[in-house]
């Protein structure tokens, strides 16, 4: 098994940044990438980025693009979403995930992933 552990969640005003960690222990020889999903009050689970962990390969949702990075460091078993430039819409639990499937040029689809942290509380008000 894998186990994930999100943080640096918190209360944030309207364009400032924050930075999401997720580490991961047990079977990381096992991820073939890690992703982050972020869900509002009464909404649906969605996808926000995903990174293979060995290649390095990203992937965003489109609104997401320019305002957010995944990263990771191999060493450390911990990927990263940096996050600029919020707005209250991105207000959510944000969720990390680990998937042994490979997929080829595509982030895995939500149902693919095999494990997933307990979410961080991220809120965009002023």
């Amino acid at each position: 098994q894998v186990q994930l552990v999100e943080s640096g969640g918190g209360l944030v005003q309207p364009g400032d940044s924050l930075k999401l960690s997720c580490a991961a222990s047990g079977r990381t020889f096992s991820i073939y990438s890690m992703g982050w999903f972020r869900q509002a009050p009464g909404k649906e689970r969605k996808f926000v980025a995903a990174i293979t962990w060995s290649g390095g390969n990203t992937y965003y949702a489109d609104s997401m693009k320019g305002r957010f990075a995944i990263s990771r460091d191999n060493g450390e078993h911990t990927v990263y979403l940096q996050m600029n430039s919020l707005k209250p819409e991105d207000t959510a639990i944000y969720y990390c995930a680990s998937t042994d499937r490979y997929y080829r040029n595509q982030p895995p689809p939500l149902y693919a992933y095999n494990y997933w942290g307990q979410g961080t509380q991220v809120t965009v008000s002023s």
